[in-house]
């Protein structure tokens, strides 16, 4: 097919689709149309609304707020201690098998080559919570949990405003 302006003497001429490929053969990308250049403009979610922060980066945010607070009321004693989370603890499957609860968070402590490490499970700890609020108070249970498992001392006097929720 061609179109031509007589007054600038400008053609057009539509490509022939290459022999072997049909819509079907292309990808998504390829196929759809995307009339006048209005494509995808810009993010989809702004970083000012709720939505955009994942569920995973809000449970990373509740733990280091749990570690900040601990670490403001205590100091040097939590000084090189790190903070992990993972998605479920190491042995699930055995743990499920056996009919054992799984741990929502545990202490390992410090070797000659790193310091102590406090990790919270993440799935575990959501599947225990009904709410974001929930989710919260749990997480910084087990942070001050753990950290007295590590200083040695009762929880309830590691923090005033602990206590225990499940």
């Amino acid at each position: 097919m061609q179109s031509s302006h007589q007054d600038s003497g400008f053609t057009v001429r539509l490509a022939e689709p290459a022999a072997g490929t049909s819509a079907a053969g292309r990808g998504f990308r390829q196929r759809r149309r995307n009339r006048h250049g209005r494509g995808l403009r810009g993010e989809l979610m702004l970083p000012t609304l709720p939505g955009y922060r994942t569920r995973s980066d809000r449970f990373d945010d509740f733990v280091l707020d749990s570690a900040q607070r601990l670490h403001d009321i205590w100091g040097k004693p939590l000084d090189g201690v790190r903070f992990a989370v993972e998605e479920i603890p190491p042995r699930l499957e055995q743990l499920v098998a056996d009919g054992t609860p799984a741990p929502l968070g545990a202490y390992t402590p410090a070797t000659a080559d790193e310091g102590p490490v406090i990790t919270l499970y993440r799935r575990v700890v959501e599947q225990a919570c009904g709410s974001r609020e929930e989710i919260q108070d749990l997480v910084h249970d087990v942070v001050v949990e753990r950290t007295a498992e590590m200083l040695g001392v009762p929880p309830e006097s590691l923090d005033p405003v602990y206590r225990r929720r499940y």
